[in-house]
């Protein structure tokens, strides 16, 4: 079947979009979804081991969320850096995009200015910083990029990285992995789970919405990952590959023969998977609930069926599960 974008639409209350974690992150909700016998099963997270078979290993991507959106002026003067060609020249989302055009230099704040040298006809500015990113005049002006659903708190700064963050080099966090905690790992530890740290840098593609109403037309914007022989190994001995969030999918996916053996990568991906796509490296999913019409959901339905998305979604709204980047948890056996 040819699904349109608008078959990954849904009706959200406001009032489920997770603005703060759980307090301890693994007290989030879970729900957990057997693909064989089609039975939902309401729970918490920190009881995820009763579910997780005893011979899996747990693929977590440990990448570190960057403080990469620069606010100005109060907030009126916004600099997001996709990406830095060097510690001055960077890439970025500009607003309002009329104070930065091509050949202009704003002022930012004292001794701090700005010259934009290209706009791309996405909007995405080439921008010369009068100072290091490093320079400590821009720390006061650092902040966590929040997604635009969760308001800017930076005293939640710390919540919106995963326990095992290591990497910098996120825009976004891997959010599935934002529910576990140090005593969670070490009792799954204990019971026999593995854990696999993979690196994928989240960037903003992985969020950006999908604009054709033919799906196949989408463009996934490129991520850099790196699996390295030590993983590799452990991963090609292994009989059961429980993926934490859709990143870690995307990594093990890609590293993937159709044989599932792995070989050190080090590269760009920009696999989009969608209903249809036959899983060679997965066998179970930790994620947690995504946007209407995202790339995010389009997976999670390539993974459990999607008519069996549709009907654990429903369930999760009815039951008032919290959603998105701080909400709850979802495990798809």
């Amino acid at each position: 079947m040819n699904y349109t974008l608008s078959d990954f639409d849904f009706d959200l209350p406001e009032k489920l979009i997770a603005q703060s974690p759980a307090n301890p992150r693994d007290h989030a909700r879970l729900l957990v979804y057997d693909r064989e016998t089609g039975k939902i099963t309401d729970d918490h997270f920190y009881n995820i081991g009763n579910y997780l078979p005893d011979h899996t290993n747990l693929v977590v991507n440990n990448s570190k969320v960057e403080k990469c959106r620069l606010l100005f002026d109060e907030g009126k003067k916004e600099i997001f850096v996709t990406s830095a060609r060097n510690n001055r020249m960077v890439e970025a989302l500009v607003r309002p995009g009329k104070k930065f055009k091509a050949g202009k230099t704003v002022k930012l704040a004292e001794g701090v200015t700005a010259t934009v040298t290209h706009v791309a006809d996405d909007g995405l500015r080439t921008i010369e910083l009068s100072c290091d990113l490093d320079d400590p005049r821009l720390e006061p002006f650092k902040h966590t990029p929040f997604p635009p659903y969760i308001d800017q708190d930076e005293s939640l700064s710390g919540e919106y990285q995963t326990v095992y963050a290591k990497d910098l080099g996120s825009k976004a966090a891997p959010t599935a992995g934002l529910h576990f905690t140090d005593p969670l790992l070490k009792k799954l530890d204990d019971q026999g789970i593995a854990k696999i740290e993979v690196t994928l840098h989240v960037g903003l593609g992985t969020f950006a919405p999908v604009k054709t109403e033919d799906i196949s037309e989408h463009k996934m914007h490129s991520e850099w990952f790196q699996l390295e022989e030590e993983q590799c190994k452990t991963l090609n001995k292994a009989e059961h590959i429980t993926a934490v969030g859709t990143t870690s999918v995307r990594v093990l996916e890609t590293a993937s023969d159709e044989q599932r053996h792995f070989e050190p990568r080090s590269m760009d991906t920009d696999i989009f998977i969608t209903p249809g796509y036959d899983f060679k490296a997965v066998d179970a999913l930790i994620t947690n609930f995504h946007l209407p019409k995202s790339t995010l959901l389009m997976l999670v339905s390539a993974f459990m069926g999607f008519d069996e998305m549709k009907k654990v979604y429903k369930h999760a709204i009815e039951n008032e599960y919290r959603f998105y980047s701080f909400g709850d948890a979802m495990l798809i056996l």
